[in-house]
């Protein structure tokens, strides 16, 4: 949904209400995984996609539907064996997708998570998608206060004072409920390292080049934006007040809206933030009042976690092809080289950062995490050597550096000299990317990403005509 909020924002700030379609649940080889959006706003304008074509003429009619009536709808979609020409997936696979409206009268918090998906600030939303709890009710979980929506953007807060008595009942928690600050185990290893969403269902399970010239410079900043700031996790808030409609907050900072029961919005406040803080995205069930090991509330949550980030050293040809595709997957992207003869702006891509910095000394003091990509192609042992010691020995999703085969050895020699064990270097990549044969700068950033994609989802690499089975397994 990430692609589309500039648009909803605007619809949003125009008072125009949408039909806002998102998919919650997937199986088999369905094509989009949850989190996916589509949206219809005023004058039918259609944005985003929930299953690349095959039924969003289906989903257009219900959106429009949902604006109608103010409804939120529930609905799932799949390949009729009987019936190839009925609306449905022709890839094979399922989808379920919730459309509700959205309007500053729907869902006052709405401004405030767009505004901190924007500037890369992390944020869940919680939307009740089944049960004895409002259909389409969100809830806005930020990570603590000072990340959450100020006082002025959250006109949710001034509905809060008048409670029912589903909320008045939610103030005393059972035991479960209570247990809500510390999520279990199965729902921490619900997103695979490395991954932006990780979908899951169930009771907190996831589903899921030569160098040029050797003169150096000091460290500094030539353009782009500050380091990464890591999302954290928060201890439960306390109960406030919630109401029937949704549209009040939970009496806690950094939250807006409710689901409906203080109980339930306590609970999954907690949960939200331990998603958030993996970059999780799945659903989670709860009894009506919050409570644990009950299925009677489905709630999606959707996790907008900052991008994760692509580190690229050394400011060569190759560099600016890959630190252009990086920006088109999503990457937040870093070009680090010591020579400032290299690394200036006007040679990358708008966007991207440039750091003249020695590579070792910049990775060494920034954040990486399990979904950071990191591309050594210095290829110059000087910088080489201590920059992998540094790399190899910190978190990463993938570590590739590129060079021939015999200096591959020579490095993983250097490297072991260092003191790093075979279980760090197993993680070198290298020679960098994938076999297709590539020649030129840009084709060998596609053989660079190919590999990045492959490693994040497990995929073989392998052409699809040579496999059997479902092309988007679950």
């Amino acid at each position: 949904m990430r692609e589309i909020l500039p648009a909803l924002h605007e619809w949003y700030a125009a008072g125009s209400p949408f039909g806002l379609a998102t998919v919650v649940a997937v199986s088999r080889s369905a094509p989009r995984d949850p989190g996916a959006a589509m949206a219809v706003g005023p004058g039918d304008e259609v944005v985003g996609s929930v299953s690349g074509g095959c039924v969003e003429g289906a989903v257009f009619e219900l959106a429009r539907e949902v604006v109608a009536s103010g409804e939120a709808r529930l609905e799932t979609f799949g390949y009729s064996d009987e019936d190839a020409f009925a609306v449905g997936l022709t890839c094979g696979g399922e989808i379920t997708v919730l459309v509700r409206r959205v309007s500053p009268a729907d869902d006052p918090a709405f401004a405030a998570v767009a505004e901190s998906v924007a500037a890369g600030r992390p944020v869940t939303v919680a939307t009740v998608i089944d049960g004895p709890a409002p259909r389409g009710a969100t809830l806005a979980v930020w990570p603590d206060a000072e990340s959450g929506p100020s006082p002025a953007s959250d006109s949710g807060a001034k509905a809060g004072a008048t409670q029912d008595s589903d909320a008045r009942a939610g103030a005393t928690q059972d035991s479960d409920a209570r247990a809500g600050a510390t999520q279990d185990s199965g729902a921490r290893a619900g997103a695979a390292p490395g991954t932006d969403t990780a979908s899951g269902t169930g009771h907190g399970t996831g589903t899921g080049s030569a160098s040029g010239t050797d003169t150096l410079a000091g460290a500094g900043t030539v353009s782009g934006r500050g380091p990464a700031v890591m999302p954290g996790t928060a201890a439960a808030p306390g109960a406030g007040t919630a109401t029937r409609s949704g549209a009040a907050t939970a009496g806690a900072a950094g939250v807006a809206g409710s689901l409906g029961t203080t109980g339930l919005d306590v609970a999954v406040t907690a949960d939200a933030r331990g998603e958030l803080a993996l970059g999780a995205t799945g659903q989670r069930h709860y009894g009506p009042h919050g409570e644990r090991r009950e299925d009677a509330v489905s709630v999606f949550l959707h996790s907008f976690a900052p991008p994760p980030r692509m580190l690229v050293f050394g400011a060569i040809d190759y560099a600016a092809a890959v630190a252009r595709i990086g920006d088109f997957l999503g990457y937040r992207v870093t070009v680090c080289d010591a020579r400032p003869v290299f690394a200036t702006p006007k040679r990358f891509p708008p966007g991207v950062e440039v750091v003249v910095d020695w590579p070792h000394r910049y990775l060494g003091g920034t954040t990486t995490d399990a979904r950071t990509v990191i591309c050594v192609l210095t290829h110059d042992p000087k910088f080489d050597v201590p920059l992998l010691e540094e790399a190899l020995r910190r978190p990463a999703a993938y570590i590739g550096a590129m060079g021939s085969r015999r200096t591959h050895d020579e490095r993983r020699e250097r490297l072991a000299e260092a003191g790093l064990t075979e279980r760090e270097l197993s993680r070198l990549r290298s020679p960098v990317g994938l076999d297709l044969g590539a020649r030129t700068p840009e084709e060998v950033a596609v053989s660079v990403a190919a590999e990045i994609v492959a490693l994040r989802w497990g995929g073989t690499g392998t052409p699809l005509t040579a496999t059997a089975g479902a092309i988007h397994p679950r």
